[in-house]
């Protein structure tokens, strides 16, 4: 087989592949209230969309909610009243730490195990990493770095958000900075915790 036809013949087994995040067209979290409860209508559409199991996304929901709750009939159920704000911003904190390549920012990620371990593998550039976002020096800061309501911080935005907010990480907390660029030092206000998730504005 000459050189031409090798050529062609490892292109046609390259996965299609191109563009940016911009391709995950996440939608809009639909909360319902149910009492004491929220129901999270369109869960598994969103999990199908990512190309991620819905028991899994439910767990990761509950983790960051600080929640508990419980899958049925393709819709999440939890504990507590969350607004749509609340939802959108557990969905793009799962989409950095189990969806995109840290490496090339792509979504085209599939999550392997590795001796038990979760890893995220991508398809585009071939980059391989653990899916655990925080390091274990983080979480041992975890009890030093409390975020509270009604405090001031000074954060590094190290992200942002799929509507477009700055997102910056403190401990075990993402929070949420509207009007922020990644890259930016900015000092905020926290004026909302929902579980692991905080929104802020700048002070």
């Amino acid at each position: 087989m000459d050189y031409e036809s090798s050529l062609d013949r490892a292109m046609e087994n390259v996965p299609d592949i191109g563009g940016d995040d911009e391709r995950l067209d996440i939608p809009d979290a639909e909360p319902q209230k149910d009492g004491a409860f929220t129901r999270f209508t369109n869960m598994s559409e969103i999990a199908d969309v990512l190309g991620r199991e819905p028991e899994h996304l439910h767990r990761f929901i509950q983790r960051e909610l600080g929640t508990s709750g419980k899958f049925e009939d393709g819709r999440g159920r939890y504990n507590g009243n969350f607004s749509q704000t609340d939802l959108d911003a557990v969905v793009d904190a799962y989409v950095d730490e189990y969806v995109l390549c840290s490496e090339c920012g792509l979504p085209d990620t599939r999550l392997v195990r590795e001796d038990r371990t979760p890893m995220l593998r991508c398809d585009a550039c071939g980059a391989f990493r653990p899916v655990t976002k925080r390091s274990q020096s983080q979480s041992q800061q975890q009890d030093r770095d409390e975020v509270e309501e009604g405090q001031t911080y000074t954060v590094e935005i190290t992200g942002t958000g799929r509507k477009g907010d700055g997102v910056a990480e403190k401990g075990n907390y993402t929070i949420f900075v509207p009007g922020a660029d990644e890259g930016d030092v900015v000092e905020i206000y926290i004026e909302n915790i929902s579980g692991n998730l905080a929104f802020s504005r700048k002070a």
